[in-house]
């Protein structure tokens, strides 16, 4: 057979395939299974002449893509749906890249398949078989956003690294609700409490692994008053914004480093900030991580100090008997 251009997909097609070959070929980002090109009548020989002469290109066992270019990941990513066949849907790392959970997709695609389906992986590809397989859908077959958070939570051994997991999920607008929903019906979560601490009741205002630091081991460790977390106050025509502000007491904390706000303020906006504040008469804290991660007690006790010197009465406590807060 000769080989045509086809300008709809880009591939290089056989002449005398059926058009709606072509249609479906398009719909797959040009790229297809010998086993569907066999059924239009592309014998498995000439498959392996195009791809030997590099007209084709064979990115899995048993899938091509059609054409001699560059290979864009969407295309790796149809061509690994269409060799796990039935069922088969994005998931972990490469469905977090669809859902914009994560920047890059990594190097394997990876793949999710019923339980009862036997598919093995092979370079580029990365298959995980499940007894229940989560909802999934699109264009291009992925696992939803939701049971996403939950697969990559379940790849995580630092508790940083699954806070800014969370932390950059809710920012994309994953409802904590749904997530909770979905963990409950899994019999096995790794993290399960972290996670459940994040996005219940104690978890509110955590927006990175600084502050779920910070609201860990120097407030509540402590004894602390638990302030009120992200808010906005409009003071003398400009709005603010702080991570922890201690209401009635003119007590501010505020947590910086490049974890905790990745987009954060310029240093002009914190100058001008700043000086209204300071008109105001509140009192602005500022922490790294060094500060928060290893130096908790001396945080905790400058804190104290600071909310003691503005009225406050209450009881903080010492976490040992080194520990530098006073009750």
């Amino acid at each position: 057979m000769a080989v045509s251009g086809n300008r709809a997909s880009g591939a290089r097609l056989p002449t005398g395939i059926d058009p709606g070959a072509s249609a479906l070929v398009a719909h797959q980002d040009t790229v297809a299974t010998t086993a569907q090109l066999q059924t239009w009548g592309v014998q498995r020989s000439l498959v392996a002449r195009r791809v030997a002469a590099g007209e084709w290109q064979r990115l899995f066992r048993g899938v091509v893509v059609l054409h001699s270019g560059p290979v864009t990941w969407r295309q790796r990513a149809r061509a690994a749906l269409l060799g796990a066949g039935d069922g088969a849907a994005l998931s972990h790392t490469s469905a977090a890249f669809v859902h914009g959970l994560v920047r890059a997709p990594g190097a394997p695609v990876v793949v999710s398949i019923p339980g009862h389906r036997a598919v093995r992986s092979q370079p580029g590809l990365l298959i995980h078989r499940r007894d229940r397989m989560p909802f999934a859908g699109g264009v291009l077959r992925t696992v939803g956003v939701d049971p996403t958070v939950l697969d990559l939570l379940d790849e995580l051994d630092s508790e940083d690294d699954v806070v800014g997991l969370v932390c950059a999920a809710v920012r994309q607008g994953v409802l904590p609700g749904r997530v909770l929903r979905h963990a409950r019906e899994r019999p096995r979560v790794r993290h399960r409490e972290l996670l459940l601490d994040l996005l219940g009741e104690a978890g509110r205002g955590i927006e990175s692994p600084l502050e779920h630091r910070y609201a860990r081991d120097v407030e509540r460790r402590h004894g602390l008053p638990t302030p009120q977390a992200q808010l906005s106050e409009r003071v003398e025509d400009r709005w603010i914004r702080a991570d922890r502000v201690h209401t009635g007491l003119g007590v501010r904390i505020e947590l910086d480093g490049q974890l905790a706000h990745p987009f954060g303020r310029t240093d002009d906006d914190t100058w001008r900030d700043n000086a209204v504040l300071i008109a105001r008469g509140d009192v602005t804290l500022r922490y790294r991580w060094r500060h928060v991660v290893v130096e908790p007690c001396a945080t905790a006790a400058q804190v104290v100090a600071a909310l003691r010197s503005r009225g406050w009465t209450g009881h903080p406590r010492r976490c040992a008997d080194a520990c530098p807060v006073r009750p």
